[in-house]
């Protein structure tokens, strides 16, 4: 198996070098690059389409994280500075991780085609909101509360949503106006499946509000996921809280992408043979740099077969530099970790492994396995 598997990865990289696609050497200093500081709205439509793949399925819906750890690595992540390109996965951890690490322009690339539809719901309800509290008003389709302003603290925020029942009224005024702002104010072209789609995952925040967990209604037996809350009042080793409500400067930062067309949904597969590419291609068209690759757990499924050699392959070809960073989440057998213990929670660490080092490894033969990449990763 393991003759087979190093067989494969050479054929691979041969293919990579026939099709002219040459890995782009680690750079030492950081390149001048010609990133856009706005995207019209033609120009970020037109990169959802061209870098897109046909939507694959999952075994659930992930409407928002389950890592209850994932603020854990920013002050190690913001020693390697700000600027250059994000690559992310999954829902809105992305939006934490952007905040905190100050990039140019950001690319979050998942098979689902449904993730792509909750990001652009999440960006006319966050361009719509003016601070903190009218953007959590307009998710959860509840009254805004009395008292709150732009001083309010995560646990102020959440306890005072909490008290205040959901509206149909409200989340069918919101629900039009997301359509609104994306087909007519934006003209992306969104089918009537799609716009069915967006209703179907705000539904979602609708009904559960602040308590809505990764997988609704369809939980896991046995297995705890932390809440939207929750994650949104998590904080690192220091005590810091990251995330993207904790303060108003956090959401300005958001809010401010957002309206840019900086965040940039793709429907892609990390095995594919298109989405992961097509980013790179335009990285490297700009002259700059990928610094930051949330990849989540995605790299346990690929593991499950050959896939993962496509994925290594394809990361092969972005551009990137020795601080580049993968950003890995790691659940052990029975997503328990450390290995070993037993515990109703679900828990999750975050793993740090520079891209160019992993490449490296990858040409060499010296990944194999999911544990290869894991005992890499500190």
């Amino acid at each position: 198996m393991k003759t087979n598997r190093r067989r494969v990865l050479a054929y691979l990289v041969a293919l990579v070098g026939l099709a002219g696609v040459a890995p782009v050497a680690p750079q030492t200093r950081a390149a001048a690059d010609t990133l856009p500081r706005r995207l019209t709205d033609r120009t970020f439509w037109q990169l959802i389409v061209d870098a897109s793949e046909p939507g694959g399925s999952f075994r659930s819906d992930n409407f928002i994280s389950n890592e209850s750890t994932f603020q854990e690595v920013i002050p190690r992540l913001r020693q390697r500075g700000p600027g250059g390109v994000y690559l992310g996965v999954g829902p809105d951890q992305n939006f934490t991780y952007i905040t905190a690490l100050r990039p140019k322009i950001a690319f979050i690339v998942d098979i689902r085609r449904q993730n792509m539809l909750q990001h652009l719901m999440y960006k006319a309800l966050i361009e719509a909101s003016e601070d903190r509290a009218d953007f959590l008003s307009r998710l959860f389709s509840r009254p805004r509360p009395a008292g709150l302003d732009r001083s309010s603290t995560p646990q102020a925020l959440f306890e005072a949503f909490a008290a205040v029942p959901a509206d149909q009224a409200l989340f069918d005024k919101n629900l039009q106006e997301i359509g609104t702002r994306l087909v007519k104010r934006h003209g992306f072209a969104l089918a009537p499946e799609d716009l069915n789609a967006i209703e179907y995952v705000y539904r979602a925040f609708f009904a559960s509000g602040p308590d809505l967990r990764y997988s609704f209604p369809r939980l896991i037996p046995g297995r705890w996921f932390p809440t939207y809350a929750e994650l949104m009042m998590q904080k690192d080793l220091t005590g810091q809280n990251h995330s993207y409500v904790a303060t108003e400067e956090n959401y300005r930062t958001l809010r401010e992408f957002q309206q840019n067309n900086l965040l940039v949904p793709i429907v892609g597969d990390f095995a594919g043979e298109k989405a992961l590419r097509a980013v790179g291609r335009y990285v490297r068209d700009h002259g700059a740099t990928v610094t930051f690759f949330y990849t989540s757990n995605v790299e346990q499924y690929l593991f499950q077969g050959d896939a993962w050699l496509s994925f290594f392959s394809n990361v092969s070809t972005l551009p990137a530099r020795p601080e580049s960073t993968f950003i890995r989440s790691y659940f052990d057998r029975g997503f328990v970790y450390p290995p070993g213990i037993v515990t109703p929670d679900l828990h999750s660490v975050q793993l740090l492994d520079p891209i160019t080092d992993a490449v490296g490894a990858f040409r060499a033969g010296d990944i194999r396995t999911y544990l290869d990449i894991v005992s890499r990763s500190k």
